[in-house]
């Protein structure tokens, strides 16, 4: 199955709660967002995720937009044509 964006996405923020052994909603009090936002990525609600939500999990994870998506995942991914 091939990967896309919206996947990717999803998968390194599971890894990176995995990593760092919080739950989704530590996740997303630390990103001062709320559960409801960081939850539509996870479960599918969101087919097309803000960079701006992507930026402020990067900022309370104290990582860079660079190195979250600096992934083997991120860099397999095809072109996407919608």
């Amino acid at each position: 199955m091939q990967m896309n964006t919206v996947t990717a996405v999803k998968n390194r923020i599971y890894e990176l709660c995995y990593e760092r052994k919080i739950s989704v909603n530590k996740l997303a009090t630390i990103c001062a967002l709320p559960p409801s936002s960081v939850k539509s990525i996870l479960y599918g609600r969101s087919k097309n995720p803000k960079l701006l939500t992507i930026k402020m999990i990067c900022d309370g994870l104290d990582i860079t937009l660079a190195e979250f998506f600096d992934t083997p995942e991120f860099n397999e991914l095809e072109q996407e044509i919608f």
